[in-house]
C-alpha cells in the first residue's frame, strides 16, 4: 500500500535593525520590534490559523489522515508573545492524536555545520520545549533546511533519534528513487526519509503558477512504480496563505486529498511510522545537502566571502556562549544564529526579499556592526582574559562535562545491575513451594476365599415319648376360669 508522508515547518525570521558602527557598545539591543511583530501578526492571520483549522477538521473528518510539523525555537518564541492563538490550534490538532512533532535546531540555525557540542545543546533544548508544550518527546529530526551529510547523520543518531528528514537531492540518489526507506551510511541505526522534490514542488513552488487539481496530483502518485510505497511530501505551513493566496484554492486542494486517497488506495504515514520500516541499503552523503536553490546545497548562505566571513567570525565564540551561562546573552545568540541572517547576503541570482536591507552588502555590514557588539560583550564576561587563557578554561569545562558524562553512564550501567540483581535475590528468598506428598496407593484387598461348604449333620431321629407320660398328659383337666363378677 501506497503511504503519503506530509511534513510542513513553522519558522519567522527575526528581523534585526538598523545598527551603525557608532551604535557599538552602547546599543545591546537588536531587534526591530515593530516589523517583527507586524510579520508574524500577518503570517498568522494570512497563513496559520486557516491552514490549522483545515488541518484540524481533515483530522476529525478521515481518521486515517496523518501530518507531521516541526517548529524553530525563535518562531515558537514569537508566537507564544505576539500570535498565542497559533500555539492553542497546534495544541488542538495534537489532540487528535494524529500528528507528530519533529525536533530541529532551537535557532534554525547553521550550527550543524561549525560546532557540534552547539547543535547538540540546541537539539536538547528544543526537544525539551516539544515535550513541554505537546506531552512527547520527538522520535524524529529535522534539521534547518534539510541540510544533512554523514557526519551529521553520526551525531543525530548518537542523540537517540531514529530517524532524520532530508532532500531526496539527484546528486546523492542518482538512479535510485525517493520512494524508499534508506539509512545512514555512518550509522545504520538512523532511517533516512526523503523527500520527494517533484510532488512537493508541485503544491510548494509551482501551484499558483502552474494549477494542478488534487487526482491528478493523486492519480501520478498512484502510478509510481510498484515497490515504491513512500511518497515523502515535505514543505513550509506559510506555502497555504503566503507563497500562494487563499484566493488560488490551495486550502481546497488540500481539504481533497484525504477523500481522493482513500479511492486509489493510499493510506498516510507518519515520519515516526516510516522509520519502522526496513531499509533498502545506505545512501552516502560526503558533502552538504538541503532543500534550497536549484543546486540543493548551502551557497545561499556560506557561498560567497562575505558569508563565510560573517559566519566564521560568529562561531568563534560558540564555546564562550555555551559555557557562559547568560540568559540575555543566550537569546541574542540564539537569534543571530538564524540561517536568514545570512541568506539576506547572498549574491546569488533570483533572491529579492532581503528585509530592511537594500543589498546584500548592506545586509553584511549591519550583521557585523551588530556582531561586533554582541562579541565584544562576550568576551567581556571573562573579565578581559585572553583568548588562550580563555581556550583553555573551556577546554577544562568540556572535559569535565564528558567525565561527569562518562560516569553518569556508569552509574546507570551499575544502577540496571544492581536492580537485575536484587530482583534475582528476591526470588531467591521466596520459599519454595511445598511438595506434595505423592498419594500413596492403598493395596485393593483381596476378595475373602469362599469357605467349604460344611457336611451336611444327619438328623437326630425324634423320640417316642413313653406311654405312661402321654397318657398321663391327656387325663389332666383343663382349669376353669372364674366368671368376673358385675
Amino acid at each position: 500500500m501506497k503511504k503519503i508522508c506530509l511534513y510542513f515547518e513553522i519558522h519567522q525570521i527575526i528581523h534585526l535593525k538598523r545598527y551603525r558602527f557608532f551604535d557599538i557598545g552602547r546599543d545591546h539591543y537588536y531587534y526591530d520590534d515593530y516589523e517583527n511583530e507586524r510579520s508574524i501578526n500577518d503570517i498568522a492571520e494570512r497563513s496559520y490559523v486557516p491552514a490549522l483549522q483545515t488541518l484540524i477538521q481533515m483530522c476529525k473528518d478521515h481518521p486515517e489522515f496523518r501530518v507531521a510539523f516541526s517548529l524553530s525555537g525563535c518562531g515558537l518564541e514569537q508566537l507564544e508573545f505576539h500570535a498565542p492563538q497559533v500555539i492553542d490550534l497546534l495544541q488542538e490538532i495534537n489532540s487528535t492524536g494524529q500528528v507528530e512533532f519533529l525536533c530541529e535546531p532551537y535557532s534554525h540555525g547553521l550550527s550543524s555545520l561549525a560546532n557540534e557540542e552547539s547543535f547538540a545543546a540546541e537539539v536538547k533544548r528544543m526537544s525539551d520545549r516539544i515535550k513541554e508544550l505537546f506531552g512527547k518527546r520527538p522520535k524524529v529530526f529535522r534539521n534547518s533546511s534539510l541540510i544533512y551529510n554523514d557526519e551529521i547523520g553520526a551525531q543525530v543518531a548518537a542523540m537517540g533519534f531514529k530517524g532524520i528528514l532530508t532532500e531526496g537531492a539527484k546528486q546523492v540518489l542518482g538512479w535510485k528513487s525517493p520512494h524508499y526507506i534508506y539509512h545512514c551510511a555512518t550509522d545504520p541505526r538512523l532511517k533516512l526519509l526523503l523527500r520527494d522534490i517533484n510532488l512537493s514542488e508541485d503544491i510548494t513552488e509551482r501551484f499558483t503558477s502552474n494549477p494542478i487539481m488534487a487526482d491528478q496530483w493523486l492519480d501520478w502518485i498512484a502510478a509510481t512504480p510498484e515497490g515504491e510505497n513512500f511518497i515523502n511530501i515535505f514543505g513550509e505551513l506559510v506555502t497555504f496563505g503566503i507563497f500562494h493566496p487563499l484566493q488560488s484554492g490551495i486550502l481546497d486542494f488540500l481539504k481533497a486529498i484525504p477523500v481522493l486517497a482513500k479511492e486509489r488506495g493510499i493510506g498516510f504515514a507518519l515520519p515516526s511510522d516510516l522509520c519502522e520500516e526496513k531499509s533498502v541499503g545506505a545512501i552516502e552523503v560526503p558533502y552538504n545537502i538541503s532543500w534550497v536553490d536549484e543546486e540543493r546545497d548551502t551557497s545561499c548562505w556560506l557561498g560567497n566571502v562575505m558569508q563565510r566571513e560573517a559566519f566564521q567570525k560568529l562561531y568563534s565564540v560558540a564555546d564562550r556562549v555555551r559555557v557562559c551561562g547568560d540568559r540575555r546573552i543566550q537569546m541574542d545568540w540564539d537569534c543571530l544564529q538564524a540561517s536568514n541572517n545570512f541568506r539576506f547576503m547572498t549574491t546569488k541570482p533570483g533572491y529579492q526579499y532581503r528585509g530592511i536591507y537594500d543589498s546584500p552588502y548592506d545586509a553584511f555590514t549591519n550583521y557585523m556592526n551588530i556582531l561586533g557588539d554582541f562579541i565584544s560583550r562576550v568576551n567581556n564576561l571573562y573579565g578581559g582574559a585572553d583568548n588562550e587563557e580563555i581556550d583553555g578554561l573551556i577546554t577544562m569545562i568540556k572535559n569535565q562535562g564528558d567525565e561527569l558524562a562518562s560516569k553518569d553512564k556508569e552509574i546507570e550501567r551499575l544502577r540496571k545491575k544492581l536492580e537485575k540483581y536484587e530482583a534475582t535475590a528476591q526470588e531467591e528468598k521466596k520459599p519454595a513451594p511445598a511438595k506434595k506428598a505423592p498419594a500413596k496407593k492403598v493395596p485393593a484387598k483381596k476378595a475373602p476365599a469362599p469357605k467349604k461348604a460344611e457336611p451336611a449333620k444327619k438328623a437326630e431321629p425324634v423320640k417316642k415319648e413313653e406311654p405312661a407320660k402321654l397318657a398321663e398328659s391327656k387325663k389332666t383337666p383343663a382349669k376353669k376360669v372364674a366368671p368376673k363378677k358385675k
